[in-house]
C-alpha cells in the first residue's frame, strides 16, 4: 500500500473528487498539496484506456492523491462514492447543475449520510440564473466577465489571457478558499453547506480593482491606454538587441528617474512621464533604446534597482538562482513544475506523489478509507468499480521529489 505523508496544513481534511477538468483538478492539488487527503473518482471508461507506454507525469494538476475508477452510471456506482461521502469532509465536482443529482451523488443525497460534508461545486456560469446550463470554456467566461475587455493592446484584439483569469484564477483557486472556508464554519456549526463557485463570478472578482475603476470614471476602457495595460511607456515588455525581452516597470518616480539613467536617456529629451498624449512617441524611445544592448546586460546595468527585469522564457525560469533556492519549481517523476505554495514555518506542504493513472488506486484507497472488504470485491465483480495496473515503462516513475519548507 502507497505511504502517504499528509504533512500539510490541511493534514486529516478528507476529500473526494469527481474527476473532471481545468479548475476543478487545479482546486484539487491546491489541498491535495497543503495535506489534504484526496481521492479522486475517474471514469471506467478512462481506466481502460491505460496502456503500458501511458504517461501520465505532465498530468500536473493531478499530482499528490489517488485516484480510483467507478462507473458512476452502473446501478452500484453512486454506492461507492456515497461510501467515501461518509467519512469525508469535503466533495468538489465540476458537472452542469444537475447532474450529479441525476447521478444519485448531488448535495442531498450527500447530506442525508454525512450531514456536515461540505459539497464544492465548480461552473461556468453558476448553479442558477438564466445561462447555468449553457456550455462554455474558459475564454467564454472570461469575456462575460468584462476582464478579457480590459486586456490587450491598443487596436489589437483582446488578448486571451491563458487560462489563467477563469478556470485557475476566478475557478479552482476561488473553489479552494471557499471549501476551505466552509469547511472551517463547519467545525463550528456541524453542518456542511453547498459551496457554488463560478468561473464568471470569479473572474470578475479578480478584476474587482478595474471595476472599481472604471466605474468611478478613473479606468480608460481604451485596451492599451493605461499604466498597467501596456499604455505606459515606462510600464511594457521590450525587446533587446538579442532577440529577448526586457520588462520594464517604473511608475513611481524616483523608478522613473532611475530607469531613464540606466537606459541612457535624458529626461529633458522627453515630455512629463504622464502626458498620455504623447506616450506613443515616448514608447518608440524607450523601444529604440532597450534594443541597444542584450537582455542580460541591461539586467546587469539595472544592478538590482527593481525597475527592469529579464523576461525569462519557462526553462530559464526554473533555473534562475532565486528560483531555485526558494525551490519555487520541484521535479516530481521528471517532470518540472511549480512547487506548493505558500510556504508555512511549521507544517511544510509537499507533492505527495506523482499523477495516477485512472483507477490506479481504486482498491488500496476504498480500503484505506475503511471500505469492508467484501464489498470492495462486490462492486470489482459487478463492473462498478476498476482496478488499473500502475505502466511499468520508465515514463510513469513512482519516483517522489517532496519539497520540504
Amino acid at each position: 500500500m502507497t505511504k502517504r505523508s499528509f504533512t500539510g496544513p490541511l493534514a486529516g481534511l478528507k476529500v473526494v473528487e469527481i474527476g473532471s477538468i481545468g479548475p476543478g483538478p487545479f482546486c484539487a492539488m491546491l489541498l491535495a498539496d497543503l495535506g489534504a487527503d484526496v481521492i479522486r473518482v475517474d471514469r471506467t471508461s478512462g481506466a481502460a484506456l491505460v496502456g503500458p507506454n501511458a504517461d501520465f507525469r505532465t498530468e500536473v494538476m493531478h499530482r499528490g492523491r489517488r485516484s480510483i475508477a467507478v462507473d458512476l452510471k452502473h446501478p452500484e456506482g453512486r454506492d461507492v462514492v456515497l461510501e467515501l461521502v461518509r467519512d469525508a469532509d469535503v466533495l468538489i465536482e465540476g458537472f452542469r447543475p444537475g447532474v450529479t443529482e441525476r447521478l444519485g451523488i448531488g448535495p442531498d443525497d450527500c447530506a442525508a449520510v454525512n450531514e456536515r460534508l461540505v459539497y464544492g461545486r465548480m461552473t461556468g456560469y453558476g448553479q442558477d440564473g438564466p445561462m447555468a446550463q449553457a456550455v462554455g470554456h474558459d475564454l467564454n467566461y472570461v469575456a462575460q466577465s468584462g476582464v478579457l475587455a480590459l486586456i490587450g493592446r491598443p487596436d489589437q484584439p483582446p488578448t486571451p489571457p491563458l487560462s489563467l483569469v477563469g478556470d485557475f484564477g476566478g475557478g479552482g483557486l476561488v473553489l479552494a478558499l471557499g471549501v476551505v472556508s466552509a469547511v472551517w464554519e463547519a467545525q463550528r456549526s456541524g453542518t456542511g453547506q453547498v459551496v457554488d463557485a463560478a468561473m464568471v463570478d470569479g473572474s470578475a472578482l479578480l478584476g474587482a480593482a478595474f471595476h472599481g475603476f472604471v466605474s468611478g470614471g478613473t479606468w480608460e476602457t481604451t485596451r492599451g491606454a493605461n499604466i498597467v495595460d501596456s499604455g505606459a511607456p515606462f510600464y511594457d515588455v521590450y525587446e533587446t538587441a538579442d532577440g529577448k525581452w526586457l520588462a520594464v516597470a517604473a511608475m513611481e518616480a524616483h523608478f522613473y528617474a532611475e530607469l531613464l539613467e540606466i537606459l541612457d536617456i535624458d529626461p529633458a529629451s522627453l515630455p512629463d512621464q504622464n502626458d498620455r498624449a504623447r506616450w506613443p512617441e515616448m514608447k518608440k524611445v524607450f523601444a529604440d533604446a532597450v534594443r541597444t544592448r542584450p537582455r542580460d546586460e541591461w539586467v546587469d546595468r539595472a544592478d538590482g534597482r527593481g525597475c527592469v527585469s529579464a523576461m525569462l522564457e519557462v526553462e530559464e525560469s526554473w533555473e534562475h538562482p532565486h528560483n531555485v533556492a526558494r525551490g519555487t519549481f520541484v521535479d516530481v517523476a521528471g517532470i518540472t513544475q511549480p512547487s506548493p505554495q505558500p510556504r508555512f514555518s511549521r507544517t511544510p506542504a509537499e507533492v505527495d506523489g506523482p499523477p495516477a493513472a485512472p483507477g490506479e488506486h481504486t482498491l488500496e484507497a476504498l480500503a484505506a478509507w475503511g471500505v469492508p472488504h467484501d464489498r470492495i470485491e462486490k462492486w470489482t465483480r459487478s463492473g462498478a468499480i476498476a482496478q488499473t495496473d500502475p505502466p511499468s515503462t520508465d515514463n510513469t516513475s513512482t519516483h517522489k521529489e517532496s519539497l520540504r519548507r
